[in-house]
């Protein structure tokens, strides 16, 4: 007791006693999320300057401390703020100023804190649009959404990986700063803005870009304090479509012929428990439209922009139409308990409150994955069979497919709905499931939990390069100690 007295003293000295908190109410949130749990925290802080959380690391330094970033309200989902063993909770949620707003450019720079929610009505303003994830929760940070590559809803803006996060401030292990794109300089950001410079090209300094190395690693590279963000002009006519469907082979094949020409704003294909999921008002009524649906349908969306709106909508549904009928498929304006307007609406927010995936049963277990359109198919046959196996109903599984890199890959995604008493058996399909997918070649390209184990194991030598990397830029692993391929750490 003693000892963690003096831990929270030495913490208030940098951040002040008030941004300091043992609260039990706040602490659990933090011990468990999805399949990761038995964290400790011991405090949770709250910095508001970058000169803060560098001061927080060089005291983690000094005296041993692990810290786990965290900038995104509970519920949490994934793990990957639950420490391993000890730590102290760094959360970043104070820090939530929207620094630039940058029309000509299309360009925000925002703090670690900034939510979906308080982003969106800003940008709106100027004519602009945030690309965003499908329904991320209302509390999600926008940072920490970019820095976890979670996809977003439009491919064909959707160049890199990294897309749509631009420059960064890092601070890593050793308490050093660190900017990265033209953010780097020469110069301050106010002297580059006053240039014309707009922090826009991520690529740099030189020849570096250790935004690859940080992003995805669920901060046990470095702390990242603010970014630039690639925002896109809003349109003037704007119209959903759906395209229900039997087969989701005639689907995917619609898709690759309107996503290689870049046709289309909003693009994704969901099952009809999935769909029911987003679009259901009353949770009462999820099986009902379920059953109602098509067993598959893409969404797809359809803008005008600032020049010439009217003939653009004019040809893109016009070849729209075409490919359809190529793929033998037929678009519709509205379906079971859906217009588009309704859709349009659910595509442009976060989630309502409670998180629209709690709907259905009250817990849910995600398992998501990289891979191609054309391997769909095969992925969902071995996921059919594992839930055939555990007795789980196929019909009430969730499957979410998001082309991305302009329909080179996609993020597919399987939701097991259960109630909160069957979670130990949830868990025990979530493992096997997992286990079976990875075998089958799916790519955890965002190891939380259990899939670190699953990942890394098949490439020991990036394992030795990425255990490098960290000893360089954390060398005394004080940044989420014990995660991804760093699990010796622990003590």
């Amino acid at each position: 007791m003693a000892e963690t007295k003096v831990v929270l003293e030495k913490l208030s000295a940098v951040v002040g006693g008030e941004n300091v908190s043992t609260a039990e109410e706040l602490l659990s949130t933090y011990r468990a999320a999805g399949t990761v749990e038995g964290g400790e925290p011991l405090a949770v802080v709250r910095p508001g300057s970058t000169k803060e959380v560098r001061e927080l690391i060089r005291l983690a330094r000094e005296e041993k401390y692990n810290l786990v970033f965290s900038s995104s309200a509970p519920p949490r989902l994934r793990g990957d703020s639950v420490p391993r063993g000890e730590g102290i909770i760094v959360d970043m949620s104070r820090m939530d100023r929207i620094v630039r707003l940058d029309r000509r450019n299309k360009v925000a720079l925002i703090e670690a804190g900034v939510t979906y929610e308080k982003l969106i009505p800003e940008v709106d303003k100027l004519g602009l649009k945030v690309l965003m994830p499908l329904l991320p929760k209302r509390g999600k940070s926008v940072l920490a959404s970019c820095l976890e590559r979670e996809p977003i809803i439009i491919p064909k803006y959707h160049w890199d990986m990294t897309d749509p996060m631009l420059c960064t401030e890092l601070v890593f292990g050793t308490g050093d700063l660190f900017r990265t794109g033209s953010a780097a300089g020469p110069g301050s950001l106010e002297q580059q803005w006053a240039a014309g410079a707009a922090q826009k090209n991520p690529m740099g300094p030189a020849q570096t870009d250790f935004v690859r190395v940080v992003q995805g690693s669920q901060g046990t590279m470095a702390a990242v304090t603010w970014c630039s963000l690639k925002l896109e002009v809003k349109p003037r006519i704007h119209k959903i479509w759906f395209v229900p469907d039997r087969k989701l082979e005639r689907l995917i094949d619609f898709t690759y012929r309107a996503l290689r020409p870049r046709l289309g704003d909003e693009w994704l294909i969901l099952n009809s428990f999935a769909l029911a999921t987003m679009i259901a008002e009353d949770p009462e009524r999820i099986q009902e439209l379920a059953r109602e649906q098509a067993p598959w349908t893409v969404v797809y969306g359809v803008s005008g922009y600032e020049y010439l709106p009217e003939q653009r909508v004019a040809y893109q549904e016009h070849d729209l139409a075409r490919h359809a009928q190529a793929a033998g498929v037929t678009a519709a304006s509205e379906v079971p308990g859906c217009s588009w307007k309704k859709m349009e609406r659910i595509l442009a927010a976060p989630s309502p409150e409670p998180y629209y995936k709690t709907r259905p049963k009250g817990g849910f277990l995600d398992i998501f994955f990289l891979t191609t359109l054309d391997q769909v198919p095969r992925f969902l046959s071995v996921m059919e069979g594992e839930a055939e196996r555990f007795g789980y109903p196929i019909q009430r599984l969730g499957v979410y497919i998001q082309p991305i890199q302009q329909g080179r890959n996609a993020h597919l995604e399987f939701t097991i709905y259960f109630n909160p008493e069957d979670a130990p058996k949830a868990r025990e399909f979530h493992l096997s499931a997992s286990r079976a997918l990875s075998e089958a070649g799916a790519f955890f390209s965002r190891p939380y939990g259990v899939w670190s184990e699953l990942a890394y194991a098949r490439c020991p030598d990036t394992v030795r390069v990425l255990r490098k990397v960290k000893d360089m830029l954390d060398p005394d692993h004080v940044l989420n100690r014990g995660k991804l391929c760093f699990q010796e750490e622990v003590v």
